[in-house]
């Protein structure tokens, strides 16, 4: 079994994004939401993905119109655009007709009839990311530091690629691994100081649990 894959989302220093790639990190993420704490202009993340070395850079939007999708492209030129909202098949499969990129899409889990969502976005996207639902009032979709019931996930056959999101931490992500086998762990706010700021030990520890586990 191959090991799993890694994300670090949420990046906003060139430091950050250079711990990152140096510790082993497989894709670097930027997101460009403005109600996000890890919120940074499309410039400021084109920027950032020249320090992402060997990673591939991925863009998260949350519910765009096409205009903010294109700009986003055009400006960042990422290996990945991630859709964290409300974005219907329907949208995806405008996007992959006007570009050439590779799609993700974040899905909200509580209950294991919300994992039947991905099915609608089968053939449009490259990876469906589970992340837990928002708790209530929360003004971002993800970075929240809440996971949902990783048992949901275990030994699901689901017949596409997937990733786990979602109150991951250096100190549990072992336990999901085991439970879940996720091919591909994304984590944002379970290695920061504060929303926004990036810890390079945890960073360093995470990635090294995960090798290890």
């Amino acid at each position: 079994m191959s090991p799993p894959l890694t994300k670090i989302c949420g990046l906003s220093t060139p430091d950050s994004v250079g711990a990152a790639t140096k510790l082993g990190a497989d894709y670097v993420g930027f997101v460009h939401f403005p109600k996000s704490p890890r919120h940074i202009s499309l410039e400021q993340a084109a920027a950032l993905a020249a320090h992402r070395g060997r990673a591939e850079s991925v863009v998260l939007l949350v519910n765009p119109d096409m205009a903010l999708v294109d700009q986003a492209l055009a400006t960042v030129q990422p290996a990945i655009l991630q859709l964290h909202g409300d974005e219907t098949p329907l949208f995806l499969g405008e996007i992959a007709r006007r570009h050439d990129v590779k799609l993700w899409k974040a899905l909200p889990v509580r209950t294991r009839a919300d994992l039947a969502a991905a099915n609608a976005y089968r053939g449009l996207v490259e990876r469906i990311i589970f992340d837990a639902k928002p708790p209530p009032g929360a003004q971002i979709p993800g970075g929240n530091g809440v996971r949902f019931d990783w048992e949901l996930l275990r030994d699901a056959k689901l017949g596409f690629a997937w990733g786990l999101s979602g109150g991951l931490d250096p100190a549990n992500v072992a336990e999901a691994l085991r439970i879940t086998r996720a091919p591909l762990l994304d984590i944002s706010s379970g290695i920061e100081d504060a929303p926004g700021q990036k810890n390079v030990d945890k960073m360093a520890s995470f990635l090294n649990a995960v090798r290890t586990s």
